[in-house]
């Protein structure tokens, strides 16, 4: 179970990019992969209502699929967390009719796993959480195709944001 957290406020540059995303097996050069971060981050700011640099993004896969988690680094910043509620619980609803729209607006519309996603209908089964410090989504499937989608999915997420990656204690 790969276990993955993405905030601007504790990014890790350089040496763990390269590690991460050779471990993934999509290395590519640093100068590339910084330029397509900051890409990333440019959109992300434009999709999603929170601030990036006070809230944190987990991408755990699961064996029936996996759990992002949005949490506010501050856990008494009520603004943040209302935020990440609202918007996980909109996209939770547009992700059970099919509408991966947001992420292909940040990411690209060729982003890993998209696809499959989009088309995965009954297949793809998506739950929100509320959490004290913010709310969870989580996908799973008992489609072995659906289930490798969104492990592509998340593993395009944690390259895309990788000089913002560092591992879970």
């Amino acid at each position: 179970m790969k276990r993955i957290m993405i905030g601007a406020a504790g990014a890790l540059i350089g040496a763990t990019s390269i590690a991460v995303a050779a471990e993934s097996g999509d290395a590519m050069p640093q100068h590339d992969m910084h330029s397509r971060q900051a890409e990333v981050a440019r959109n992300g700011a434009a999709v999603m209502p929170f601030d990036l640099a006070r809230t944190t993004h987990f991408f755990e896969d699961t064996a029936s699929g996996g759990i992002e988690t949005i949490t506010a680094n501050a856990k008494d910043d009520t603004g943040q967390i209302a935020l990440i509620r609202s918007h996980l619980a909109t996209e939770a609803t547009r992700f059970r009719r099919g509408d991966f729209s947001d992420p292909a607006k940040i990411h690209g519309h060729d982003m890993a796993g998209l696809a499959e996603l989009t088309s995965a209908g009954d297949k793809l089964h998506i739950a929100y959480r509320s959490m004290p410090a913010g709310a969870s989504l989580t996908f799973t499937s008992t489609d072995p195709a659906v289930i490798a989608a969104i492990h592509a999915w998340y593993a395009a997420q944690r390259n895309d944001h990788g000089a913002h990656v560092h591992r879970q204690p």
